[in-house]
């Protein structure tokens, strides 16, 4: 644009100078000339203008929901790198029954069913309480179902976790506390035999989220129910 303004400001005293050389023009008419060469141009650099601020709006309302998207992409990323952690380390608790069941010979096959993770919002565990609520009895309650329909011989380990508050030797008492109410109400109300089923505490030790926040405790805070064939 600026090229063509220099074009246009030679022209303009070209003309001047022509029309003034030829010794019949005015001032006057020289401005109205001048003013009406210019007009197009004006009228062309307003709507490049009012274009261009259109195009730096637009710009900006993308720049805003891309940056909206790049934030729900970055906590989709750290959901899913929890949830893979979650993973890891139930994987790892339900290799540890397998070895144990089969070493303690509990097994006709030796091979890992399914696991079932029970968390805090589904056993709502009192603090510091291993005292069953109506909700963790409902789901005992479905889970017993499911092993009587499935009809085969299996055993079961029910694995205690809790959080990182409090003395470690605490922590795997409470774990151990609320895996045996589990394994005491699947007998006593879901008709499983006790000698099919074992308890073990891993306290704090096995974290699947991060202590330090408060969703994270809760997710720490659970029974896993590891069934085995």
């Amino acid at each position: 644009m600026g090229l063509d303004m220099k074009k246009l400001g030679l022209f303009v005293i070209a003309v001047i100078l022509g029309l003034a050389g030829s010794g019949c023009a005015t001032k006057e008419y020289v401005h109205e000339y001048v003013q009406g060469q210019l007009k197009p141009v004006q009228d062309r650099l307003g709507a490049l203008e009012q274009r261009a601020d259109r195009m730096d709006g637009g710009q900006r309302r993308m720049d805003t929901q891309l940056g909206a998207l790049g934030g729900r992409l970055d906590q989709a990323e750290a959901t899913l790198k929890a949830h893979d952690a979650r993973i890891a380390a139930v994987s790892k608790t339900a290799q540890e029954a397998l070895e144990r069941a089969v070493a303690a010979g509990k097994l006709a096959e030796g091979k890992l069913l399914y696991e079932v993770v029970m968390t805090q919002d589904t056993l709502r565990f009192a603090t510091e309480q291993a005292t069953l609520s109506e909700a963790a009895k409902a789901a005992l309650d479905e889970f017993a179902a499911r092993i009587k329909a499935e009809g085969k011989p299996v055993f079961i380990e029910i694995q205690g976790h809790t959080d990182s508050r409090g003395p470690a030797a605490y922590n795997e008492r409470l774990g151990l506390m609320r895996a045996e109410a589990v394994r005491q109400y699947l007998h006593r109300k879901g008709g499983l035999p006790l000698a099919r089923m074992s308890v073990i505490s891993y306290g704090h030790t096995e974290p699947v989220a991060d202590n330090r926040t408060r969703e994270g405790r809760q997710q720490n805070r659970r029974v896993v129910l590891v069934v085995l064939q």
